[in-house]
């Protein structure tokens, strides 16, 4: 299985590689248009700050590839965010994949939210075999709001969207690379979709 994990400047993508190859597989890294469409199961990460991560996309015209993948192709944080419509955070335009808008948290809580929280009302095969309520690592000041292509939902301030879904796209708020051997079980159900 060929596996690519794209390469745009922004993101952990080292702690995924190491994740991937943990489940016996291996991971390139790229930016190639022919690399990543040739691609069996595609990896969109992303740590920082969205408009710049935008730019980066833009910069390498990675924005009007990763629309168009026919495979699995999986969103991570800041990944998953520049999937959606639009983003608060730096007024950005995003891919337009999933039919939402990120919008940060207020200021009665402590941002970013750090640390460990559940995900629960958890559908979709990316799920499978995961128990309600497991604990997963999130880092990160803007959300998803529960919509259509919810598929995990996690309490912080309010309900949000913590993982989605539409065709073969899918995006995890929360980083499955840094949670543990449940975070791992579910990037291995990724690569079995």
């Amino acid at each position: 299985m060929k596996i690519v994990i794209i390469n745009y400047g922004v993101g952990n993508i080292q702690s995924i590689k190491f994740a991937i190859e943990r489940l016996g597989f291996e991971a390139v890294l790229s930016n190639d248009w022919k690399e990543i469409k040739a691609a069996d199961r595609v990896i969109f990460p992303g740590v920082g700050e969205a408009s710049f991560a935008m730019k980066m996309l833009i910069d390498s015209g990675l924005d009007v590839l990763i629309p168009t993948l026919k495979q699995p192709v999986l969103g991570i944080c800041l990944g998953m965010q520049l999937m959606c419509n639009k983003s608060e955070e730096g007024n950005t335009t995003g891919l337009g994949i999933f039919d939402v808008d990120v919008i940060k948290f207020t200021p009665k809580v402590k941002v970013p939210q750090m640390g460990w929280n559940q995900i629960y009302n958890l559908k979709s095969l990316l799920f499978k075999e995961i128990n309600e309520n497991e604990h997963m690592y999130l880092v990160h000041s803007f959300y998803v709001p529960i919509c259509l292509e919810a598929i995990a939902t996690t309490n912080y301030e309010v309900e949000y969207a913590s993982a989605l879904q539409k065709n073969n796209f899918y995006g995890t708020q929360f980083h499955p690379e840094k949670s543990g051997d449940v975070g791992e079980q579910i990037l291995g159900n990724f690569l079995k979709l």
